[in-house]
């Protein structure tokens, strides 16, 4: 009884902070979507001419995309917005039974409850609760990536690449992971990856050859199209430079600080190549630093790393706190204090929080840990 009033308590609390969140970003980017698509199929119109009424955002998506999403051309907004919520909280529960359902089992804890302990953390995340309340795609492409990783990569199968692939084709920036598949070396996984991503492109072109013209050569490259890089919602390390003010010199530091992660992240995959999961966690850590633009509900590419350091709260105490600390401030919202700086002097730690958190998560996530279907053993923790 006991177990279940603190799985309805979470559930209550969780479904609360999504509510909230809904009543303030009111599906924005469904909408944006749904708007984008009907213009396309139904009016004719080219997809990346389309803004938003009263708005400059529009469809930023590659061609391929808009295939995937063409059925909301003949669905209203209202069902687009509950499948989207749908996919999410499907999503999300895949995620958590995925990273967290074999260190339950190894433990001997009660599995139903234990995952749905974890389902109703996971909901509560912000960056969750923000792809909800956009209806964005986020942890539909954590899922997928992560499925392709866990149970192809992980396991040898042969069509391990296919997920990462179809991702990177929907939206560019999981294609961080193909570099994860070259510095590890997994030649054949690489190759699937790579040739479904140039298939389905192709694919689209062929079909949408003036909207793959138009995106390929113009929308890719016009920044504008995605906002102001140094709003507080870009946790990026671009967008930390940005609110420094530094104009005269931001883009070479950006370089720099571009060239420096991705650095540590080679240095660190590459030390742990058989740790698929650390290598999930890491890789999605890089991405989303090193994006021009990341917005904060693209911040649940950290679960995998988060659920990671949870887990060693018996074993590495250190760890267990960042990943707590970095739980609980990036579910707080506490960055939002800072939208409309400046707000000293706690600014340059408060507005960056997704930041800060992530290079700390990109240094110290403990990666050289296997798993197996059939034995979840440790081996030494590569630090």
């Amino acid at each position: 009884m006991k177990r279940k009033a603190m799985v309805i308590g979470l559930a209550s609390i969780a479904v609360g902070l999504v509510v909230l969140a809904v009543y303030r970003n009111s599906y924005f980017d469904s909408r944006v979507y749904h708007g984008a698509i009907v213009y396309w199929f139904r009016d004719g119109g080219m997809v990346y001419d389309f803004l938003r009424p009263g708005t400059p955002y529009g469809f930023t998506y590659p061609p391929f995309a808009g295939m995937v999403m063409w059925p909301m051309a003949v669905l209203p907004l209202l069902m687009v917005m509950i499948l989207a919520t749908v996919g999410t909280v499907i999503t999300t529960g895949l995620l958590v039974w995925w990273l967290a359902g074999p260190e339950i089992e190894r433990r001997g804890w009660p599995v139903t409850f234990a995952v749905a302990i974890g389902f109703c953390l996971a909901l509560a995340f912000e960056p969750v609760r923000e792809t909800i309340s956009f209806g964005q795609v986020n942890t539909l492409l954590l899922a997928l990536v992560a499925g392709d990783m866990i149970l192809g990569l992980d396991k040898g199968r042969k069509w391990a690449g296919v997920g990462i692939g179809l991702a990177t084709a929907i939206k560019l920036t999981p294609g961080v992971f193909i570099l994860y598949l070259l510095v590890t070396r997994r030649w054949r996984a690489l190759g699937t990856a790579v040739g479904t991503a140039t298939g389905v492109t192709l694919l689209a072109g062929a079909i949408f050859p003036d909207e793959s013209r138009e995106f390929w050569t113009s929308a890719l490259w016009d920044t504008n199209r995605v906002g102001v890089l140094r709003i507080v919602s870009n946790q990026s390390e671009r967008g930390f430079l940005a609110r420094l003010q530094i104009e005269t010199i931001e883009s070479k530091v950006w370089l720099a600080c571009v060239l420096v992660t991705l650095a540590v992240w080679v240095w660190r995959v590459a030390r742990a190549p058989h740790d698929v999961v650390g290598g999930l966690a890491l890789t999605g850590i890089v991405g989303c630093l090193l994006s021009p633009v990341t917005w904060i509900h693209h911040w649940v590419w950290v679960i995998p790393a988060l659920v990671r350091c949870l887990f060693l709260f018996d074993s590495d105490r250190v760890r267990f706190a960042l990943g707590a600390a970095a739980y609980l401030l990036m579910t707080s919202h506490i960055t939002w204090l800072w939208e409309k700086p400046p707000i000293p002097p706690m600014e340059l730690l408060g507005a960056n929080v997704y930041v800060w958190f992530g290079l700390a998560l990109l240094l110290w996530t403990p990666v050289g840990i296997t798993r197996s279907s059939e034995v979840h053993a440790k081996v030494k923790i590569i630090a």
